[in-house]
C-alpha cells in the first residue's frame, strides 16, 4: 500500500470526534451485551455461592471455545472495513453475507465439542459435587445457544464496519433488557415460566440471542440499512473470502484462545482456596468486565476506523486514530480502577453479605485496580491492529502475556511466596503491566499500517 499525497494533513478535533461517534455506541452496546453474564450473576448469586462458583468455573471453559468467534470476527472487521474504506458496494454487502455464513458454521462445531465436553472439563477446573452439576445443567444450554450467539457479534460487526454503529447500540440494549428482564422468570418460574434454576438463565440468554440475530437479519434484508443484502449478495458468496477471513482472523483467535486457556490453568490455583475465593474471582471478573468492555467498545469503534483510514489509503489518519484512542482507553480504565478501589466493599455487598466474602472483595479489587489502565492499552492497541488485519503481533504479545508472565507469577506468588488468594491478583497485575508495556513498544513501529488486506 502507498499513501497518497493528496489527504489532508489529519486533524486532532476531527479524529476525536470520529472516535467518540463510533466509540460511544460501541461501548454502550459492548458493555449491554456483557451485562448478559452479569445480569446472569446477579440473579444466580440469589440461589448461594455454589452457583456462582458453577459460573465462574464453567465461563472459564467456555471462553476457550467461544474464542473460535474471534477468528471469523478479527478477519471479518477487517475485510468489511476495507472494502466500506474503499466505496466498493457490492463486495461490502456481500462481506457481510459471508461473515454471517462462515460465524453460523463455526457456532454449529463449537457448540457440540462443548456440549459433550461440558462435564469433563468443569471437574478438571475444580469444580466438585454439587458445582459440577450446576456448571453442566447452564453450561450445556449456553453451547447450544452458541449458533445463535456468533452471528450475533456478526450482526454488530456489519453494523460498524458500514458505520452504524448507533443502529448496533439499540439492538444490544433491546437485547440485553429483554435477558435481563427474562432472567429471573425462568430461573424462580414466575408467571408461566417453569422453575429452571441456574439452567433459566442460560436459557434466557439463548432466547435473547435468538431473537436478535433473526432481527438483524431481517433487517439487513428488508433494506433498512444503507447496505441491502439480497440473493445476489448470497450468491456472490466465495469460499475464498471466507478462508481470508480465517487467515486474518487465526492469530486473533489464538490469542483469546491463549488467554482462555491461562484461565483454565491458573483456575485450579484459585479453586484450591475454596468456594468463596472462586465465587469471588467470577464476581469479580464480572465486575472488572463491565469496566472492560467500555474500553473494548472503544476497541470495537476504532477497528473499522483504522480499516476505513487505511482502505482510503490515508495511513497518517489511521496512525493518528489509534493513538488518541490508546489515550482515551488508558483515561477511562484509569478511572474505573479508582471507583472499584474505592467501594471495593460496597461493590461486593451487591452480591454476597457478610464474611469472608466482603474482605475478599476489597483484597481482589483493591490490587487488580491497579492493572487497569494498562488492560486499557492493551485492549485498544489489539484493536488498532486488527482493524488493519495485522493480527500476528496482538497474537504473540497474548502469548507472552499469558503463558511467560502470568502463569509464572501466579504460581510463584501464591505458592512459592505464599500470599494466597492475594497472589493470584498480584500476578495477574504484574503480567498486564509487562504485557501492555511490550504492545506499545511494537505499536510505535508502526509496521501495521502497511499491513495489506
Amino acid at each position: 500500500m502507498t499513501d497518497h499525497v493528496d489527504h489532508p494533513a489529519p486533524d486532532h478535533r476531527h479524529i476525536l470526534r470520529d472516535i467518540w461517534a463510533m466509540g460511544y455506541p460501541s461501548m454502550i452496546g459492548f458493555a449491554a451485551t456483557n451485562l448478559y453474564t452479569l445480569a446472569d450473576m446477579f440473579w444466580v448469586s440469589r440461589l448461594g455461592a455454589d452457583r456462582v462458583a458453577a459460573l465462574a468455573i464453567f465461563n472459564a471453559f467456555y471462553w476457550v471455545i467461544s474464542s473460535v468467534n474471534m477468528i471469523a470476527g478479527g478477519g471479518s472487521v477487517a475485510i468489511i472495513s476495507r472494502r466500506f474504506g474503499e466505496n466498493d458496494r457490492p463486495r461490502t454487502e456481500t462481506a457481510i453475507v459471508e461473515a454471517f455464513a462462515l460465524k453460523f458454521a463455526l457456532a454449529a462445531v463449537c457448540g457440540i465439542i462443548g456440549y459433550f465436553l461440558t462435564p469433563t472439563i468443569v471437574e478438571l477446573l475444580g469444580a466438585r459435587d454439587v458445582v459440577i452439576d450446576y456448571a453442566v445443567s447452564y453450561g450445556q444450554v449456553m453451547f447450544l445457544a452458541l449458533v445463535v450467539n456468533f452471528p450475533c457479534w456478526t450482526l454488530y460487526t456489519a453494523l460498524r464496519g458500514i458505520k452504524q454503529p448507533r443502529t448496533a447500540m439499540v439492538i444490544m440494549l433491546s437485547s440485553t433488557a429483554f435477558n435481563a428482564i427474562l432472567d429471573p422468570f425462568m430461573i424462580f418460574g414466575w408467571w408461566i415460566f417453569p422453575e429452571l434454576g441456574i439452567a433459566g438463565a442460560a436459557w434466557a440468554s439463548a432466547i435473547s440471542f435468538c431473537l436478535t440475530v433473526t432481527l438483524g437479519l431481517v433487517l439487513f434484508f428488508a433494506g433498512a440499512f444503507d447496505y441491502k443484502l439480497t440473493a445476489l449478495s448470497v450468491r456472490r458468496m466465495h469460499i475464498s473470502t471466507m478462508m481470508q477471513m480465517l487467515r486474518i482472523g487465526l492469530p486473533t483467535g489464538i490469542n483469546a484462545l491463549a488467554f482462555s486457556l491461562a484461565r483454565t490453568v491458573v483456575m485450579p490455583m484459585i479453586a484450591h482456596f475454596g468456594a468463596p475465593v472462586v465465587a469471588i474471582y467470577g464476581m469479580g471478573n464480572r465486575v472488572v468486565e463491565l469496566g472492560e468492555v467500555m474500553v473494548v467498545g472503544l476497541e470495537l469503534g476504532v477497528s473499522p476506523l483504522v480499516g476505513h483510514a487505511l482502505g482510503a489509503r490515508d495511513k497518517a489518519r489511521a496512525w493518528l486514530t489509534a493513538k488518541l484512542a490508546v489515550r482515551v482507553g488508558v483515561g477511562l480504565m484509569a478511572v474505573f480502577g479508582i471507583i472499584c478501589a474505592v467501594f471495593a466493599r460496597q461493590i461486593t455487598g451487591l452480591f454476597f453479605e457478610g464474611e469472608p466474602y466482603l474482605s475478599l472483595g476489597q483484597t481482589f479489587f483493591h490490587i487488580t485496580a491497579v492493572f487497569f489502565p494498562f488492560l486499557g492499552m492493551l485492549i485498544v492497541l489489539e484493536g488498532a491492529f486488527n482493524g488493519a488485519g495485522d493480527t500476528v503481533p496482538p497474537m504473540i504479545v497474548g502469548l507472552i502475556h499469558a503463558w511467560i508472565f502470568q502463569i509464572p507469577a501466579v504460581y510463584l506468588l501464591t505458592y512459592v511466596f505464599d500470599l494466597g488468594p492475594s497472589g493470584v491478583w498480584w500476578g495477574m497485575v504484574v503480567a498486564m503491566v509487562l504485557g501492555s508495556l511490550i504492545f506499545l513498544w511494537w505499536f510505535y513501529k508502526k509496521r501495521w499500517l502497511d499491513r495489506a488486506v
